[in-house]
């Protein structure tokens, strides 16, 4: 669990806005000190050594959370997908391109 920064204030288009030491990912999720999911990083902007970090939160009332410092879980966090990846095991073959008759 790593602190990401005190809430300041509930904007108007629904995110908690807060002012972090660090940028983090986005889609990390977010938590309170008892653990309890907030919501998930949305966008980071501002300056790079103190940037603000936008989440969307997750929960019923966001704005009892104004004033309360949050964390980022990294036991939460998402495992990157293998879709991307290749394959390691069977290589397959590329078939020879059509000869020419003629």
């Amino acid at each position: 669990m790593k602190r990401l920064g005190k809430v300041s204030h509930y904007a108007k288009q629904g995110f908690l806005i807060l002012r972090s030491t660090f940028a983090p990912a986005l889609n990390d999720p977010v938590v309170d000190k008892n653990l309890q999911l907030i919501g998930t990083v949305k966008d980071v902007f501002g300056p790079v050594n103190y940037p603000y970090v936008a989440v969307k939160p997750r929960v019923k009332d966001p704005q009892r959370y104004v004033g309360e410092v949050l964390y980022v879980d990294e036991r939460r966090k998402k495992a990157p997908s293998k879709a991307g990846k290749k394959h390691k095991g069977k290589v397959k073959k590329k078939r020879p391109a059509p000869q020419r008759r003629g």
